[in-house]
């Protein structure tokens, strides 16, 4: 097992994303989660572990998000929200992505993977707590759903 590994901002946050896995895909592009209501960066984060979704909730304004293609795959009956080794549920979030090669007729990317990465507001603990993999196309659009 690896040493915690605390963070104090986005760009800690997108280093942990980044760093390089065994047999993993690598993230080539972080995206910062802000709230598009209120431009918030504090979340309670829910996840619907056996269809790999995740749901983010600004702690400012309250409004909901589902980070990259969530909302199609999105089961009520079995959410948890996350909470960090030190009991805390308050985080800043950032969405990772891996990308697949470049399309050989008009050079776009589809996503590969979606690794969703927390950084707890409390103790700064960084961990990734969902990921899965996009297997359609075309999926560069997700992007911009952190």
């Amino acid at each position: 097992m690896t040493a915690p590994v605390h963070g104090a901002s986005f760009e800690d946050l997108a280093a942990f994303l980044q760093r390089p896995v065994p047999d993993g895909y690598p993230v080539d592009v972080v995206r910062e989660c802000i709230c598009r209501s209120c431009d918030g960066r504090r979340f309670e984060v829910q996840v619907a572990a056996i269809t790999s979704a995740v749901r983010r909730t600004c702690l400012d304004c309250g409004q909901q998000v589902f980070i990259a293609d969530s909302v199609e795959w999105w089961d009520d009956a079995e959410v948890a929200s996350c909470a960090c080794l030190c009991g805390e549920e308050a985080f800043a979030a950032a969405a990772g992505f891996s990308l697949r090669e470049p399309d050989e007729q008009d050079g776009t990317r589809d996503v590969r993977w979606v690794f969703v990465g927390l950084r707890c507001l409390a103790c700064g603990l960084l961990g990734v707590y969902e990921d899965w993999k996009v297997s359609w196309g075309p999926s560069g659009y997700l992007l911009d759903q952190a």
